[in-house]
């Protein structure tokens, strides 16, 4: 038979270790804002352990209704935790009025009527609500790349919802004898083990989904442009290739759009880089309003970017092409004497079926329209078959070879 003092120690000990990886994970990854419900919670769980060690050194009255407070609000901040995972808002409400409710049971069977079972039951249902809002929110996996792990810390959420039932149960019907403040009996020492065992399991299934939501949020960072948040050149060659596989099997031609900022290396030697990322910044957003949903705007260079546009013929593509070139005439109107004005020259082709799955060809019949549009005076855009020939750039306005097949 375990002591109860030996059953604290173990829960203190234990979920002080959580407490701090939880608490390295906050500090880490300070917008991953579930590990600070987790810290705390784990941090809370190891001080109520502690408080409830005091049994024997004091009025028992006092650890039992203060480590028993804690613990019931830190079961609520473990569910929050839950709940900010899937982007679901918390009730502080909620949480208050539970822990104000399982204070109330626990004074009403330690100070009126001193009665274990019932203090047993009342912590046990009142600690497994919050819990049971989370599991069922773990088990549903909706909304987070991560529902197997998800699951895993929604089974270990079931059992102890589960455990924590049965051993008010055997509470009640006094099943393996008395049970004191000092000791539990078989049943009771069981089933407070297999608790540890099963919060332990909760909080690494937790952890697991953290790692795999952190992990897919990085492959996201690495696909995105940092200066303009659109997608950047790995992104683009990805989505090419996968449209290119698209089109092959269901033969609809997609279009492509290559664009090139006209004059831009001036605006980096006459007022500096800040002015020159700012104009990038500033043409993504005109770009991009002039899209459509599922298109896809990338930067693939320092003034260069290109526009998937999926399921699109070639004279729809230069249709937004010029919608592009609009913009950027009417906000160039609009500019004062210290803005920059922005223009483009962009080259417009099509996916044809001889390029099959090989987006190269496809880049290079883009190239050649926008070399074309440079050639013919640059702010437009111009229209080349695939099997245009080249056309040599201007003199002085040559432009490196823009989309590379290396992926290093």
């Amino acid at each position: 038979m375990l002591s109860m003092p030996t059953l604290w120690a173990v829960f203190l000990v234990n979920f002080f270790a959580l407490g701090l990886v939880w608490a390295y994970v906050a500090y880490a990854y300070p917008k991953f804002i579930p590990a600070r419900y987790w810290a705390v919670s784990s941090f809370g769980t190891s001080v109520g352990a502690g408080i409830s060690l005091l049994r024997g050194a004091m009025d028992p009255a006092i650890p039992i209704l203060a480590s028993g407070g804690i613990l019931i609000f830190i079961s609520f901040l473990s569910a929050f935790g839950v709940f900010k995972f899937y982007g679901r808002p918390v009730s502080w409400r909620y949480a208050i009025a539970g822990t104000a409710l399982g204070m109330a049971g626990l004074a009403l069977f330690t100070l009126w009527h001193d009665n274990m079972a019932m203090r047993i039951t009342i912590y046990s249902v009142v600690h497994s609500a919050p819990l049971a809002a989370a599991t069922h929110m773990l088990l549903a996996g909706r909304g987070r790349r991560s529902t197997q792990v998800a699951r895993l810390a929604g089974i270990a959420g079931a059992l102890l919802i589960v455990v924590y039932l049965l051993r008010s149960g055997a509470a009640m019907v006094a099943l393996g004898g008395e049970v004191t403040l000092i000791d539990f009996n078989a049943v009771q020492a069981t089933m407070v083990l297999l608790l540890v065992f099963l919060s332990m399991a909760w909080n690494f299934g937790l952890l697991l989904m953290a790692i795999d939501a952190l992990r897919g949020e990085l492959a996201d960072l690495a696909l995105v442009d940092d200066l303009t948040g659109v997608a950047n050149r790995r992104h683009f060659l990805q989505r090419l290739d996968e449209e290119c596989a698209r089109a092959v099997r269901s033969e609809v031609p997609f279009a492509l759009l290559a664009i090139d900022l006209d004059g831009f290396k001036a605006i980096n030697d006459s007022h500096g880089h800040a002015a020159g990322d700012a104009s990038l910044r500033h043409f993504t957003l005109m770009a991009q309003s002039m899209l459509r949903p599922g298109d896809m705007l990338a930067r693939t260079g320092g003034d260069e970017f290109c526009v998937v546009l999926p399921a699109t013929a070639l004279l729809d593509a230069a249709s937004i092409a010029e919608r592009i070139l609009q913009a950027c005439r009417l906000d160039a109107a609009d500019c004062g004497p210290a803005e920059q004005p922005l223009s483009a020259s962009i080259g417009v082709a099509q996916w044809e079926a001889y390029i099959a799955a090989d987006p190269e060809l496809l880049v290079a019949g883009a190239d050649r329209a926008l070399y074309a549009a440079k050639h013919n005076g640059k702010n437009a855009c111009a229209v080349s078959p695939l099997h245009a020939p080249p056309l040599a750039p201007e003199a002085g306005d040559a432009m490196p070879a823009r989309h590379e097949r290396s992926r290093a």
